[in-house]
C-alpha cells in the first residue's frame, strides 16, 4: 500500500553538548591523534543516524555530516582547492582540508561568507578559469556504505548541485561558468553511478540558488545538466531540493528532468502554495513538502500543518508522491530540547529542536496515512503547549502592547538636521580633523572570562565581580589616554556577548543551556529566545559608562546592541511580525539610550553589524525589510537631543545594496568593517555622496599581526580620496574583544599615529 514518506534533508553535526566542536579543537590543538579523531567522529556520526532512525524517519540523509563545512566537502571531492594548497595528491589529506578552511603558516585560508540568509558561514570555493575538476574521493559512497553495514540504513544521499556549486564559487570569468560546468557533470554522474552501484535509491541534489533570480540562460543550464544527469544514471531516483524561499520560474523547476522537486513550504509558503494552484505539479514526480520550519526553534501547529499537507496531497495525487520533510537542513538549529532543565515549563513545551521536528514529521506522516485519529492525544497535546505560552503573561505584557498600538507609520526623526547637529556636536566635543576611536570591546583575555566565570558560579560575590570590571575599565582607560585616542569606551569586560548580555537584561528573552548551533567550523552560538513581549527592566549599561566617563575628561561612548541586531541573531517568537518585534525592542533601547542621555553621557553607540544580514532573498520583499529596520533603529535613537551624537556599527557586506537605508539611520557617525574589502567599500562612496560621519576601518581585527603606521595611513589617504576629511572617522575595523593586549596596543599605536601624520597634512584644524 502506497505511503506518505518522512524525509530530513540534514541533521546537525555540532553534538547535544558540542562533542563535535570539542573533537575537532582538541584534534586541532594536537590533543587528540588522528586515528583517535576519526574514531570519535565516526562514532557521533553513526549515533546522530541512529537516532534519525529511532525517531522512525523514513529517508535518512548520508553526507550531510561534515568534518567542517558541506561547501568546502563537495569542492574537496572535485578538486576545486585553490593553488597554493594543490600539492598535487590524488587524494585530499585531512591536513589539506582544514588548510583551506583555516590557513596555515605559509598560506590564508579561503574566505568564508554566509549560506545564503542564514548564520551558517561557508568557505567559498575558488575556482580560476583554467581549473580542471576531479574526483578526488567519493567521501559520499564511503557514507553510504557505512550507514548500511553499521546500522541497516539505506541512506539517501545529499550532495551540493553543480550550478549552485558554480555560483557560491569565486575566482572564475563568467565566459567560463558553462565550461566549468560541462566539466563539472561528467563528475557528478561518476559519483551518483558509483552510489547507484552501491545501493542507493534516492539522492539529495541542493540546488538553493533556485530560489534566487534566475536568467534564460541559467534554466537552460538546469535543463542541459539534469537531462545530462538523469541519463547517465539510469535507474537512480533524483531530487532536486531548494530551500529558504520560494523557487523562481515555478513552471520550468517542476518540469526539470528529476524525480522529486524539494519545495519550503515555510518561508516560501505563500509563493510555493499559489504556484502549485496556478499550475499543478507533475504527477509523476515526488513532491518534498518543506512544512517543518528548519530555520527557528517553535511546535508547529500540527492540526493546521496537517490540514495543509491533506490539500498538497490532492496536488501530489498519490500518497507515495508526497514527502513531509522540514523546510531546510536542520543544521540551523539545536539537537534537543530534552536536556534543557532549567527552562520554564511553558516556554520548554512550547519548543521543538532537530529532534523533535523529526518526531513532528512523523506524527504528520503518520496522520496522512492512518487519519487523525490515530494521532488525537499528539494533536491535543501540541495545541496544548502552544496556547499555553500564547496566552501566558510572556506574551500578554499590556504596557508594551500599547506602547506598540500608539506608534505611526512615518519614520521618527531627529530634532535638528545633521548640518545643525554637527555644527552643535563640534562646538560641545572639540575633536580634531580625523577623530579616532575604537569599536566598543577591547581584549577578553583568560582573566577577564575567569571571572566572569567565578561570579557566575558564585565563587566571587557581586562586589568582588564589579571591583574587578572597574579596575579593568580603569586600566584601559589610562591606555586609550596614553596612546592618544580621542574618544574612548569603557572596554565591556562585563559582557559575554553583545546580544547576549542585553537579553539577559531585559523581559521576553530565555536562554538554553545546550541551544548550540553551529556558525562556522567550529565556532558554536547559542543564539536566546525571544518567547515574549520584550520590555526594559532598568538601566542596563549606566553604571559602567558613567564610571568610565568619571576617569576621563574626552568622551566616552555607550554603547549598545541594536535591536535588528538583537533580532537577526537570535531564535524569534514567530506569533507576531517582524516588525513588531523589532519595535519592541526599539522600544526597550530607546528607555535605555533616555538614561544614558540623562546620565550625562553624550556619546551613544547603537551597533546594527547584522543589519545587512536579515536582508530577504527575495527583491520585492527587500524595501519592506529595510523600512522597518531603519524605522526600528530610529525608535530607539531618533529622540535625542542634538549634542548628544548617536554612532552605529556595521560588518562588512555589499553595502552598495544598502546605501540608501544606511543613510536613512540618520546617525551622526557609522563605522564599517571594511579592511579585507577596503577598495570595494572606498568605491561604494565614488557612486554615492555620503555626508555624514564615517569610520571605514583601517586595519583588520580578525588577524593577529600588528599593521603598520605606513599601511594605515595608505588606508585614511584612499578613503578620503572620496570622503570629506571633516566627517572622516578613524578606528578598527571591528570590536577587539578576541585579540590579545600585546597586539591590540601597538596596532593602536600605530593607528594614532598614522591619524596623526595624515592630519598634519590636511592641517590640525577644520576647515584648514
Amino acid at each position: 500500500m502506497a505511503n506518505v514518506l518522512s524525509s530530513n534533508l540534514g541533521y546537525p553535526r555540532i553534538g547535544e553538548k558540542r562533542e563535535w566542536k570539542k573533537a575537532l579543537e582538541q584534534f586541532w590543538a594536537g590533543k587528540l591523534e588522528k586515528e583517535d579523531f576519526l574514531a570519535t567522529i565516526k562514532k557521533l556520526r553513526l549515533s546522530y543516524l541512529k537516532k534519525q532512525k529511532d525517531i522512525g524517519v523514513d529517508l535518512i540523509p548520508v553526507g550531510d555530516f561534515s568534518l567542517y563545512d558541506h561547501v568546502l566537502d563537495t569542492a574537496v571531492l572535485f578538486g576545486l582547492i585553490p593553488d597554493r594548497f594543490n600539492s598535487g595528491e590524488k587524494k585530499i589529506s585531512l591536513e589539506t582540508y582544514y588548510s583551506i578552511a583555516r590557513g596555515n603558516k605559509d598560506s590564508v585560508a579561503s574566505e568564508m561568507t554566509k549560506w545564503f540568509n542564514t548564520n551558517y558561514h561557508y568557505i567559498v570555493p575558488e575556482i580560476s578559469n583554467k581549473t580542471k575538476p576531479r574526483v578526488t574521493e567519493n567521501r559520499l559512497l564511503t557514507l553510504f556504505h557505512e550507514a548500511k553495514e553499521e546500522l541497516g540504513i539505506i541512506g539517501k544521499p545529499v550532495i551540493v548541485g553543480p550550478i549552485t556549486l558554480l555560483r557560491l564559487s569565486k575566482g572564475y570569468d563568467e565566459a567560463h561558468f558553462q565550461p566549468l560546468l560541462d566539466s563539472l557533470v561528467p563528475l557528478y554522474t561518476q559519483v551518483l553511478g558509483e552510489l547507484k552501484e552501491a545501493g542507493a535509491e534516492w539522492v539529495q541534489i541542493d540546488e538553493p540558488i533556485l530560489v534566487k533570480k534566475s536568467t534564460k540562460e541559467d534554466l537552460a543550464a538546469f535543463q542541459k545538466t539534469y537531462e545530462a544527469l538523469k541519463n547517465g544514471v539510469p535507474g537512480l531516483k533524483l531530487l532536486l531540493q531548494t530551500y529558504f524561499e520560494a523557487v523562481d520560474n515555478y513552471e520550468e523547476v517542476v518540469q526539470l528532468p528529476v524525480d522529486g522537486i524539494g519545495l519550503d513550504f515555510v518561508h516560501g509558503k505563500e509563493a510555493n502554495l499559489r504556484a502549485i494552484q496556478s499550475f499543478g505539479f507533475p504527477k509523476d514526480k515526488v513532491l518534498a513538502a518543506g512544512v517543518i520550519d528548519g530555520r527557528n526553534v517553535w511546535k508547529a501547529d500540527l492540526t493546521e500543518t496537517l490540514n495543509e499537507l491533506e490539500t498538497l496531497l490532492g496536488t501530489a495525487g498519490e500518497k507515495d508522491k508526497l514527502w513531509i520533510t522540514p523546510s531546510c537542513s536542520l543544521l540551523h538549529v539545536p539537537v534537543t530540547v530534552t536536556n534543557e532543565e532549567k527552562l520554564d515549563p511553558i516556554l520548554k513545551n512550547a519548543l521543538s529542536f532537530a529532534d523533535e521536528k523529526l518526531a513532528e514529521i512523523v506524527t504528520l506522516v503518520k496522520g496522512l496515512n492512518e487519519g487523525k485519529a490515530a494521532i488525537e492525544a499528539d494533536l491535543k497535546k501540541n495545541s496544548a503547549d502552544i496556547q499555553a505560552l500564547q496566552q501566558s503573561e510572556h506574551r500578554n505584557n499590556q504596557e508594551v502592547q500599547k506602547e506598540l498600538s500608539r506608534l505611526g507609520t512615518e519614520l521618527p526623526a531627529r530634532p535638528g538636521s545633521y548640518k545643525l547637529r554637527q555644527q552643535v556636536q563640534a562646538d560641545a566635543f572639540q575633536l580634531p580633523i580625523l577623530p579616532t576611536t575604537t569599536i566598543g570591546s577591547f581584549p577578553q583575555t583568560k582573566e577577564v572570562r575567569l571571572a566572569r566565570r567565578k561570579y557566575r558560579k558564585g565563587e566571587w560575590s557581586e562586589e568582588q565581580y564589579e571591583q574587578f570590571v572597574k579596575d579593568e575599565t580603569a586600566r584601559w582607560i589610562k591606555i586609550q589616554e596614553d596612546i592618544g585616542i580621542d574618544v574612548l569606551v569603557h572596554g565591556e569586560f562585563e559582557r559575554n556577548d553583545m546580544v547576549e548580555y542585553f537579553g539577559e537584561k531585559l523581559a521576553g528573552f530565555a536562554f538554553t543551556q545546550f541551544g548550540w548551533v553551529q556558525s562556522y567550523g567550529s565556532r558554536g552560538v547559542k543564539p536566546p529566545l525571544i518567547f515574549g513581549d520584550v520590555a526594559w527592566n532598568g538601566p542596563m549599561t549606566v553604571k559602567e559608562s558613567v564610571y568610565a566617563q568619571s576617569l576621563t575628561r574626552k568622551p566616552v561612548k555607550g554603547m549598545l546592541t541594536g535591536p535588528v541586531t538583537i533580532y537577526n541573531w537570535s531564535f524569534a517568537r514567530n506569533d507576531i511580525s517582524q516588525s513588531k518585534v523589532f519595535n519592541q525592542i526599539a522600544l526597550a533601547l530607546k528607555k535605555e539610550v533616555h538614561a544614558l542621555e540623562e546620565a550625562d553621557i553624550r556619546m551613544i553607540q547603537v551597533d546594527e553589524p547584522a543589519l545587512r544580514e536579515g536582508l530577504p532573498l527575495k527583491e520585492e520583499k527587500k524595501a519592506g525589510y529595510l523600512y522597518d529596520a531603519v524605522y526600528a533603529f530610529r525608535l530607539a535613537t531618533s529622540f535625542v537631543n542634538n549634542d548628544t551624537q548617536i554612532h552605529t556599527h556595521m560588518c562588512y557586506s555589499e553595502f552598495d545594496e544598502i546605501i540608501d537605508a544606511i543613510d536613512a539611520l540618520d546617525t551622526d557617525v557609522i563605522s564599517i568593517e571594511a579592511a579585507r574589502s577596503h577598495g570595494e567599500m572606498v568605491s561604494t562612496f565614488e557612486d554615492f555622496e555620503y555626508k555624514k560621519g564615517i569610520g571605514l576601518g583601517v586595519y583588520d581585527i580578525h588577524s593577529p599581526r600588528v599593521p603598520s603606521v605606513a599601511e594605515m595611513k595608505s588606508s585614511i589617504e584612499r578613503a578620503l580620496q572620496v570622503l570629506d576629511p571633516k566627517i572622516f572617522w578613524i578606528n578598527p575595523d571591528c570590536g577587539l574583544k578576541t585579540r590579545k593586549p600585546e597586539e591590540t596596543i601597538p596596532s593602536l599605536k600605530n593607528m594614532v599615529e598614522a591619524a596623526h601624520e595624515v592630519r598634519a597634512e590636511l592641517g590640525d584644524k577644520v576647515g584648514k
